[in-house]
């Protein structure tokens, strides 16, 4: 008999799930249970029921894991789903997500545990959005639009939310309303950058220099809700290549823009690039998805040489031209899309091909486009392990091999892990 919402059950959770929740199954039907932990029994009650699939929370736990701990807050909150599991468990889990998605999505045979590079918990958040409501900045709770409190999840620098907060209430002074704010800030925390969406223009020309003073930022921007665009300051955060690469270069910064995409763990940020540096054969390298240049530029100034770096974001292609000037003779920017990029024949096969694409993965287009390039080397950084198992099967269709897979926890205390795969042809 299906279950219904509103019906509370006792069910033994059986494994991770990806997206936070945890497997089990009551009378034959699947249930997700969020609030569990694998080898526990838990009642939980039943909030969506699918024609496959049902959801649930948990309301007690009759038999608990040894790695339950008391949450962070509100585990609603943004970024902590997973803060009520001990870390070292965090981290096991995490390689059971990869493992699990390359078995079952990939069809890829996957022997060994795969290994997690752990993170510090506290403070290791570099980027974030929050929503504002009534002057004041939160996260959402999942799956709502109810506003929390993002000191709470502890994923940022009291002082990062100090800023924010104080910008918001410096502009909401002055008579005008933040609805969001996108924060950026460096390695070392001392250079702070916003991105605001505002509802109309300032009243005054100083009214956000008077917020940039108020908040301590470098600087920020800004856009109406009539598309109005302003700059204050000089809104750019950067870190020296050599704190991004382990100390491999001692030259040359990375700048960027608060909108511009970049990892956002400060804590693993150079574990990882050096990782990627690492999986780089001597060569001709096409960075693709190539954001502000952190793997390219790395490359660069770290001594490789015909590199070509490619971005289609408006915004974080201005920083990636800034920043690849230094490496004119070592590194050419395209800004284009990938998929127009790639539609055009290359005149020999690169050494390596260096993929860091969004959440959902690379389309069928640059997939296919991929795995015909004659790479030698396709190196893979995914924030999503079933889509990034989804195109590994299509590069195992096209000829390769995966030779390497690890996991970096850049987003400890959510069900989130970032994934280096290397495969060569």
């Amino acid at each position: 008999m299906a279950v219904t919402p509103g019906q509370e059950v006792e069910v033994l959770i059986d494994k991770p799930a990806a997206g936070g929740r945890m497997i089990a199954r009551h009378d034959g039907e699947v249930l997700l249970v969020a609030g569990a932990i694998p080898g526990e029994r838990v009642v939980a009650v039943v909030t969506r029921a699918e024609k496959r699939v049902a959801f649930a929370d948990t309301v007690r736990v009759v038999e608990p894991s040894g790695d339950r701990r008391a949450p962070a807050g509100d585990p609603g909150c943004g970024g902590t789903l997973y803060s009520h599991i001990a870390y070292d468990r965090q981290v096991q889990l995490k390689g059971e997500i990869i493992k699990d998605a390359y078995t079952r999505i990939g069809r890829i045979a996957v022997e060994d545990q795969i290994e997690v590079l752990p993170s510090a918990e506290r403070g290791y958040r570099m980027r974030a959005r929050f929503h504002v409501r009534d002057g004041r900045p939160g996260f959402y709770r999942e799956g709502t639009r109810e506003l929390c409190d993002a000191r709470q999840t502890a994923q940022l620098l009291d002082a990062s939310i100090d800023a924010v907060e104080e910008a918001v209430a410096a502009l909401q002074a002055q008579g005008i309303e933040t609805m969001s704010v996108e924060l950026s800030e460096n390695i070392a925390a001392d250079q702070r950058a916003l991105h605001l969406d505002i509802r109309h223009a300032p009243p005054s020309a100083d009214a956000f220099d008077r917020a940039i003073a108020a908040a301590g930022l470098v600087g920020l921007t800004a856009r109406t809700t009539e598309n109005v665009f302003y700059s204050a300051g000089d809104p750019i955060v950067s870190d020296p290549l050599a704190a991004l690469t382990g100390g491999r270069t001692a030259d040359g910064t990375l700048r960027r823009h608060p909108q511009s995409f970049f990892q956002g763990n400060r804590a693993l940020l150079p574990a990882l690039t050096t990782a990627v540096l690492d999986s780089v054969r001597p060569g001709a390298t096409i960075d693709l998805y190539a954001g502000v240049g952190l793997f390219a530029v790395a490359l660069a100034a770290s001594g490789g040489s015909g590199i070509t770096a490619v971005e289609g974001d408006p915004g974080s292609g201005k920083d990636l031209v800034r920043n690849a000037t230094p490496f004119y003779d070592r590194l050419r920017v395209v800004r284009s899309s990938v998929e127009a990029f790639l539609a055009k024949p290359f005149t020999a096969s690169p050494a390596n091909v260096v993929i860091d694409p969004p959440r959902t993965g690379l389309s069928k287009e640059a997939g296919d486009a991929i795995a015909r390039s004659g790479a030698g080397r396709i190196v893979y950084v995914s924030c999503d392990a079933p889509t990034m198992a989804r195109d590994a099967r299509r590069l195992l269709d096209g000829g390769y091999r995966l030779v390497s897979l690890r996991g970096f926890d850049l987003f400890p205390n959510t069900p989130h892990v970032e994934t280096l795969g290397v495969f060569e042809r």
